[in-house]
């Protein structure tokens, strides 16, 4: 009889590729999947689907009867939101209940997807590690901040007997970003030819079914209560645009903006969004967080679980290559 194992959020871009893992493992695999959500990521997929929202008790009691293992990998990844509050709420309370209904079901062994959003940059420019933890003071913006307070409810509960890893993805890109996320926003507008310009950032991009197979090895090999970057390769912003413009049969963007003077614009990109009730895409938030280059190390990934990632090239063709096929640069 096959393992039974409960993946959250697996409708959504890393949820589903997750999922995939599961299935190719062998798991019995249970998708729990909101009412409202879209469902083409689970298209010819073996798995049971579990209706119900992690803010929901008893649809997540019922999602885990008969479960032996966790996948939590539900969050609400949005940058802004009119009620940034409702961010905080949705990912520290529903991970506390999915942590709280899987700890009375008896689940065996629980692998929570957190972020690097959780970890704090340094200011050199250095590759940060799981040692460099953010606060919900100093994290910037409510979605790191969510996820500064989610992850230290599951630090707590493992203190108290819950059984889970921890893994913190960086920037996962490639296939199946149906929403898409903010990053996946990104590689639409520049393989659209709509993002002549740039801020000097950087980040660590990796490809989402890289995240996934990090999440099976967490779950196989993983030391309870440990937290594992899940990361990739450091890029400039530049090149990763640069990159997609060549991709896309575009031109590379050549001016480099300051940013100081975009303010003002994302404050009105923010009004405006109050009223059309559409994400913006500049944020200040992410002008704030673009004064960082957010490079991380996934070491003790590698050393311990024995993670392995492709080239981030090659995840920005799988994304850019989806998102064509599937009618997002039309």
């Amino acid at each position: 009889m096959k393992d039974r194992i409960l993946v959250t959020g697996a409708s959504g871009f890393l949820g589903s590729a997750v999922l995939r893992k599961t299935i190719e493992r062998g798991f019995a695999a249970r998708a729990l999947v909101r009412p409202n959500s879209p469902r083409a990521n689970l298209n010819g997929l073996d798995c049971e689907i579990a209706v119900g929202d992690v803010r929901d008790r008893p649809a997540m009691s019922a999602a885990l009867r008969d479960v032996r293992y966790l996948v939590h990998v539900a969050a609400d990844y949005r940058l802004w939101a009119r009620d940034p509050d409702e961010i905080i709420r949705n990912n520290r309370d529903g991970t506390r209940l999915v942590m709280e209904a899987a700890h009375e079901a008896g689940v065996e062994r629980i692998v929570y997807t957190s972020s690097v959003a959780a970890l704090k940059p340094r200011r050199d420019g250095s590759d940060a590690d799981e040692r460099d933890r953010a606060d919900t003071q100093t994290a910037i913006g409510a979605y790191k901040k969510s996820k500064v307070a989610a992850e230290r409810v599951v630090e707590e509960m493992i203190g108290q007997g819950l059984r889970s890893v921890i893994v913190s993805p960086s920037t996962p890109i490639g296939p199946r970003d149906i929403r898409p996320t903010p990053t996946g926003r990104i590689i639409v507008e520049a393989a659209k030819g709509r993002m002549p310009a740039y801020v000097e950032t950087g980040l660590n991009l990796v490809h989402a079914d890289d995240v996934a197979d990090g999440h099976m090895l967490a779950l196989t090999k993983g030391r309870i209560g440990e937290n594992y970057i899940l990361g990739g390769h450091n890029v400039m912003l530049k090149e990763m645009l640069t990159e997609i413009a060549r991709l896309a049969g575009r031109k590379p963007p050549r001016i480099s903006l300051p940013r100081a003077p975009l303010y003002p614009l994302a404050h009105i990109a923010e009004m405006a969004a109050r009223v059309t009730r559409k994400e913006p895409m500049l944020t200040v938030d992410a002008l704030k967080m673009a004064q960082h280059r957010m490079f991380f190390s996934s070491a003790k990934a590698k050393q311990e679980l024995g993670y392995s990632t492709r080239p981030w090239r090659l995840a920005i063709a799988d994304a850019v290559n989806w998102f064509k096929v599937s009618g997002y640069l039309q």
